[in-house]
């Protein structure tokens, strides 16, 4: 019998940017693809199995982490991410036929998209009012609806391509040329991916205690193992005011002594932390890692203590036999 396609969902509907991370993971292809409305549905169909793994965004390299998806994945049912993709992020403003830009009042998108273009509609657009859209497609998408309450969407140019009721208004209208979303591809805990050498591991921290130093404590675990941080942002609990968590990502894998010590002295200052996976970077750059923090210098230190342990060598070199119990 020919092998089951994987079921995957993401942020949609179909065209939005989420998508195009989606079609990054090779059998995405012949998978079975699933539009969710925001991001929390999409963890949750992980979470009650109906899909295998949901690819949702994290991070955007103009507004930061994307705090639907650093509180989602912070709380409820343990999720592991095993894969992240990056996309070059471009925008457009469409409209129905027949209007023109001087016409429009009322601009709907996603938050994070409205953030990365609202230097150029202050200057075109002066005055228009920003109407909340659940993605940048689904803004889209409602202009083609009978009595759109908003005048013109900004969106990804593949769904103005694909979509003949609509038209271009502007192109590249992003404040930032250059701006890159990353996303990663979250399944149900399982076999963890392999190292690859270039890896990240990412981690929920509660701080454990308000009080001076309790975040410098944290961050000397990765800093006394040489473990570089490549994000770190911090998040409310929602338990009560000044109760927060760090949502971290280090560069390497658990499998590497230098992380797994990290991760293990985390666990000892704050028990509740929270393993939210090792995975394979998607630029596959490699950390620079100093000689005393690589593999070979944690086992030859753990074999050194060993032998002292063992009572079986000195500084010295000399041989000695551990005294009897009196």
């Amino acid at each position: 019998m020919p092998a089951a396609r994987p079921t995957y969902t993401f942020l949609g509907p179909e065209g939005t940017f989420t998508e195009a991370a989606l079609m990054q993971v090779p059998d995405a292809a012949e998978a079975v693809r699933i539009p969710s409305s925001n991001v929390n549905t999409a963890l949750d169909k992980v979470r009650d199995g109906s899909a295998d793994a949901a690819m949702v965004p994290i991070e955007n390299s103009v507004e930061g982490g994307v705090t639907a998806t650093l509180d989602a994945i912070a709380t409820g049912q343990e999720l592991r991410i095993i894969r992240e993709a990056l996309v070059p992020i471009s925008f457009v403003l469409v409209a129905r036929p027949g209007v023109e830009i001087s016409q429009v009042r009322r601009v709907s998108t996603h938050g994070h998209a409205w953030a990365q273009c609202r230097l150029w509609v202050d200057a075109n657009i002066p005055g228009a009012e920003y109407i909340p859209g659940s993605s940048t497609a689904a803004a889209a998408m409602g202009l083609l609806e009978d009595n759109p309450h908003y005048d013109a969407a900004i969106c990804a140019p593949i769904v103005a391509a694909e979509q003949p009721g609509l038209h271009v208004l502007a192109e590249n209208i992003g404040d930032n040329p250059g701006a890159v979303t990353r996303f990663v591809l979250v399944s149900r805990p399982g076999v963890l991916p392999a190292r690859t050498g270039a890896d990240k591991t990412t981690v929920v921290v509660p701080l454990p205690e308000d009080r001076p130093g309790a975040l410098m404590e944290i961050l000397d675990q990765f800093a006394t193992r040489g473990v570089n941080l490549s994000r770190i942002e911090s998040r409310p609990t929602g338990q009560y005011l000044g109760h927060y968590f760090f949502s971290i990502d280090a560069d390497g894998h658990v499998a590497d002594a230098r992380v797994a010590d990290a991760l293990a002295g985390l666990h000892r200052i704050s028990p509740a932390t929270r393993f939210l996976g090792s995975y394979g970077r998607a630029d596959a750059q490699s950390p620079v890692v100093p000689p005393h923090t690589s593999d070979e210098a944690f086992r030859a230190a753990h074999a050194w203590v060993g032998e002292i342990l063992a009572g079986e060598t000195l500084g010295t070199g000399m041989t000695v036999k551990a005294s009897p119990t009196a």
